[in-house]
């Protein structure tokens, strides 16, 4: 079966990899020319691991093909992914030129039936749009050739994205004929033989089921902060409480840890545009206006506590700040509390020396040399008057704390990730503070 993936971010790549892995004959197309001649060395775009493994195994394989050909990419193939980039726009809707741009593009290439799908985040009713972009590609060159457009939506964690390809929670698939139908379960039928759920149903339904998703789990987050918030003002230990709370079923362990806020390509993006579609559509979706308050509020908590414990006085400081990107696993640094922290210490006459396992070189591209940059955890807090846990790497979790205090100018330590007990901190002699501890 030969598949087109037409581009190769994130999802793209993960979409493509995966997709070979299981013997299908994949084609992903990208414009970037560059981003191309380095996939084909085997160099990648992003980290993910096991990511590479895939991408290296499947183009020696000859399953796995990279180009910058549309035309290459779609001919002979049943289906063609749709997984370019849907940037929030200034008001919070995704912007869907580049979605259209490609389905214009598929429209005028197309030889035979094939089945467009929009892999990319987009809003409830992008569908009629990419079908009638391509109809209108095809009504130019007078050709009366049959397609369909269905909806598939990702939700890959980044960080976990392999398993989640290859194992997922469930296949959520908007489709409006049963020819198309057929297609994406021959597509999906390798990852669904353990008996992973496709649930089939109307596109539009697609597209809500991602926003509605990511938007609960936003959600989530948002009001664990915000009751991390209030623990700390009552005297209360959120630890405590989010084991109190994570032990129903009905509410569950996950996404009920406490930090300084979410970040990365998804939750704020998609947060922003359905309230964004809300209000389109004459419907205020309070309680998301109030869970997108409460993130931006979050990632200066941190902040204020540093200024708190040092009256204020943060000009001349040096601060070690361990963790960059979002999340562990991940260089991806779009939306990461750890670019309002540093903002906020460099604008308070502060300087920063930070290490990232993977994310520092893309920190490099987005911060540039306002901040110090360390070879490894412990040269990071050479002279520094405090450390700031950002990203709860694992390599962060049981550091050599002796090593740590020696290094630093004083024993403080602001867990933004809560990662570390507050009691064992202090009996070590450190002066520390988490998210709603005591």
């Amino acid at each position: 079966m030969k598949i087109a993936v037409v581009g190769t971010g994130y999802v793209g790549l993960v979409t493509g990899s995966c997709l070979s892995d299981v013997g299908m004959d994949v084609t992903c197309v990208d414009v970037n020319a560059e981003k191309i001649q380095n996939l084909k060395r085997g160099v990648l775009p992003i980290y993910e691991p096991g990511l590479e493994d895939i991408v290296e195994r499947n183009s020696k394989s000859r399953r796995l093909h990279f180009t910058t050909s549309l035309p290459e990419a779609v001919q002979g193939a049943e289906a063609a992914f749709i997984a370019v980039g849907t940037p929030p726009g200034e008001d919070g809707s995704a912007d869907l030129r580049y979605v259209l741009a490609v389905a214009r593009e598929i429209g005028e290439q197309m030889r035979d039936y094939m089945v467009v799908i929009t892999k990319s985040t987009v809003p409830v009713g992008t569908a009629e749009k990419v079908r009638a972009e391509l109809q209108a590609a095809l009504d130019r060159r007078g050709a009366k050739i049959p397609f369909d457009v269905a909806s598939n939506p990702e939700f890959l964690k980044e960080g976990a994205a392999i398993e989640d390809f290859m194992k997922p929670d469930r296949i959520v698939i908007g489709v409006e004929s049963e020819r198309a139908k057929d297609v994406l379960s021959r597509i999906y039928k390798p990852f669904t033989l353990n008996g992973h759920p496709v649930l089939f149903m109307d596109v539009p339904s697609a597209e809500m089921t991602k926003y509605a998703a990511n938007a609960m789990l936003a959600t989530k987050i948002s009001f664990m902060n915000d009751v991390a918030n209030l623990c700390e003002r009552l005297g209360a230990d959120v630890n405590m409480v989010r084991k109190g709370i994570g032990s129903d079923a009905r509410i569950g362990p996950r996404f009920i840890y406490p930090g300084i806020g979410y970040g990365g390509s998804c939750f704020p993006k998609d947060v922003k545009a359905l309230i964004r579609t809300g209000r389109e559509n004459g419907y205020a979706l309070r309680i998301l206006q109030s869970v997108e308050d409460v993130n931006e509020d979050q990632k200066h908590v941190l902040f204020t506590k540093v200024k708190q414990h040092f009256a204020g006085a943060l000009a001349g400081r040096r601060f070690a700040m361990w963790g960059l990107s979002f999340k562990p696993e991940t260089n991806d640094m779009r939306e990461a509390p750890s670019l309002v922290l540093c903002e906020q210490l460099l604008a308070a006459g502060a300087t920063v020396c930070a290490y990232d396992p993977v994310a520092m070189e893309e920190s490099r591209h987005m911060i540039g040399d306002k901040i110090d940059y360390a070879a490894d955890a412990y040269a990071a807090l050479q002279c520094a008057d405090a450390l700031l846990l950002v990203t709860e790497w694992r390599e962060f979790r049981v550091p050599d704390w002796n090593r740590v205090k020696q290094a630093l100018k004083q024993p403080v330590v602001f867990d933004g990730r809560n990662i570390y007990s507050a009691a064992e901190m202090r009996l070590m002699g450190f002066a520390y503070s988490g998210i709603g501890t005591k």
